[in-house]
């Protein structure tokens, strides 16, 4: 028992500290845009999302159907799951409730589920029941638009990186992603313990009380996440996400580099300096750079344990490490019926996700494994195929 524990422990540190490398500025200039996908009317992405979804209605429904097919279209190699649970709310007269999460795990080839730790990229696709009519452009359509667009973007680029591993590379073979797209976030009522957060609180302890097979390195499917990256109302202009935990303050450097980087290079469509707007600018003068992650050099002594509730909590209070990306403060439009495509600033999406995918990138190692102008002729063939009639 004791070697087994020390053998999981340097797994952990081998993979916490080889975990990520830098892509070269060449990749970061040729990441793939959303382009028409993300159209807030007929993008094939983005435009189905944004819709009325509330846990257990149609709208719910049709989304998380939408979700599949994207995957079964577009990404065959992903493995979906379906999470079913149910629960009774304050306002459903004592009738239970279906929630139901999606989970789409992209793991090397040969691989055994219990000896694979994963990035997990993760965001809610439930919308609030009030007020009438609510989307939740950014709470939270856009963020798992964004997340579907990096699945696209790197999937062959796994592929190919996977069919080059050495078999006695050990991180390349056991290093996958893995996307939850939660059910049940919002409350119905008025947020508490048990009015929240249904879908999550359900897979956790699911997964909890879910075991590998003895011989596996990681004991849960929690065991199994190196890094649950939670998206969440991101989509308005200006936003501020700080750092909220010590211990994945590392990752959150990480992702401010990497926006550095991307600002520096002048691919962030939403800065003042970015060339579209420094055009239209009589004043030539470079303007202040705001970053969305502004926290890259915070001390240890600067942490004080504040968090903002959301779908990570289940899955932190059993351990698993968090990487919370929410503004603080939240945007004008949180829970007002303005949450709509209208009120997206489209800039803004596109760079968080040119972000996100910077970081899944470099977590995955992918330099050198991206075909550019292959995955451009795929995706166009690919949207062909999954536009809206």
């Amino acid at each position: 028992m004791q070697l087994a524990i020390a053998l999981l422990s340097l797994v952990s540190f081998l993979s916490f500290g080889l975990a990520y490398h830098d892509v070269s500025d060449e990749t970061l200039k040729k990441l793939p845009g959303p382009g028409g996908d993300f159209d807030i009317k007929t993008g094939s992405i983005l435009a189905p999302i944004l819709v009325s979804r509330v846990s257990g209605t149609e709208g719910n429904s049709a989304v998380r159907q939408h979700f599949v097919d994207f995957f079964k279209s577009q990404l065959p190699e992903w493995r979906i799951e379906l999470h079913n649970s149910t629960s009774t709310t304050p306002v459903s007269g004592g009738k239970e409730v279906p929630f139901v999460n999606i989970i789409a795990t992209r793991d090397p080839p040969g691989s055994l589920p219990g000896d694979v730790s994963r990035l997990a990229l993760v965001a809610h696709y439930d919308s609030k029941l009030t007020p009438k009519g609510f989307i939740g452009a950014i709470d939270s359509a856009a963020p798992c638009a964004m997340i579907l667009h990096v699945a696209r973007s790197i999937d062959a680029a796994l592929t190919k990186k996977w069919a080059a591993a050495s078999e006695d590379d050990f991180e390349v073979e056991h290093k996958g992603v893995q996307i939850l797209l939660l059910d049940g976030e919002e409350a119905f009522k008025s947020w508490t313990d048990a009015d929240s957060l249904y879908g999550a609180r359900a897979l956790a302890g699911d997964w909890e009380a879910t075991f590998h097979a003895a011989a596996s390195i990681y004991r849960t499917p929690l065991d199994s996440i190196d890094l649950f990256l939670l998206l969440d109302l991101l989509g308005s202009a200006g936003p501020r996400v700080p750092s909220y935990f010590k211990t994945t303050h590392w990752a959150y450097q990480h992702m401010a580099t990497a926006e550095d980087r991307l600002r520096k290079l002048g691919l962030m469509k939403s800065s003042p300096n970015h060339a579209a707007k420094m055009e239209k600018r009589k004043n030539k003068k470079p303007r202040a750079e705001p970053h969305f992650l502004p926290e890259g050099s915070k001390k240890n002594e600067a942490f004080t344990g504040g968090f903002v509730q959301d779908d990570h909590v289940p899955f932190m209070a059993r351990g698993v490490e968090i990487l919370h990306i929410i503004p603080t403060p939240f945007p004008n439009v949180w829970h007002e019926i303005t949450d709509d495509g209208e009120h997206l600033d489209m800039d803004t999406v596109e760079d968080w996700t040119k972000l996100v995918m910077a970081f899944t990138a470099e977590w995955m190692e992918l330099e050198g494994f991206f075909d550019f102008k292959a995955e451009k002729r795929k995706a166009e063939t690919e949207k062909s195929e999954f536009e809206i009639p």
